[in-house]
């Protein structure tokens, strides 16, 4: 049976065949014993995106524990507020911290994180000129989130970026990375993107 476990730049939870190449979780459990989505789509402020195969541990899915979650590429999931793990990932956890915009602890960027992704319940989008988006932002357009990769917009599904278009260079967008990442991004941190967005 598919899980509603697929993240979407939106912080949407999807079934998706794709299975993405890295997972991560909210902070806990979110799932019930039929392994179904619950109400809640978060049980902490820890959202952290995480390597799919670390010190050859092996999980059920949606098991006892937490509810794994799995991403396109490290760019999905900062567009939907997560962070780089301190444990699997702690170089790239390290350099997004050092990058941070005072360099906090965790608790810190995660309190500072669940205050930007999120109005309420819904995505937060913040409204941006497109000149000063770094790469690695994601925007939404159309009804459609498109990654911000040099003078391209790559336009985001499920198994990978599907259309490139032109950039523009004048107008706003709403942006959907929370600028705390956006600030990261901006500084130098690089994020792992899907092959399909190309080099």
């Amino acid at each position: 049976m598919p899980l509603q476990n697929r993240v979407t730049p939106f912080g949407e939870l999807t079934i998706a065949p794709a299975r993405g190449l890295l997972m991560g979780n909210r902070g806990g459990r979110l799932h019930d014993a039929r392994r179904k989505l619950g109400a809640r789509r978060w049980a902490s402020k820890q959202w952290i995106c995480c390597k799919l195969d670390f010190n050859n541990r092996h999980r059920k899915v949606w098991g006892d524990s937490y509810s794994e979650l799995f991403f396109l590429d490290e760019v999905t999931a900062l567009a939907a507020g997560h962070r780089p793990c301190f444990e699997c990932r702690r170089k790239d956890a390290q350099a997004f911290a050092a990058l941070f915009a005072g360099a906090p602890k965790a608790p810190e960027m995660d309190a500072v994180l669940h205050r930007e992704r999120l109005g309420g319940r819904a995505k937060r989008l913040h409204r941006r000129g497109l000149d000063d988006l770094p790469d690695g932002a994601m925007i939404a357009r159309d009804g459609a989130a498109f990654a911000v990769r040099g003078k391209k917009l790559l336009r985001w599904s499920p198994s990978g970026y599907d259309e490139s278009r032109v950039r523009p260079q004048a107008g706003r967008a709403d942006v959907l990375t929370p600028p705390s990442i956006m600030g990261a991004l901006a500084k130098g941190y690089a994020p792992l993107w899907h092959p399909s967005a190309g080099a």
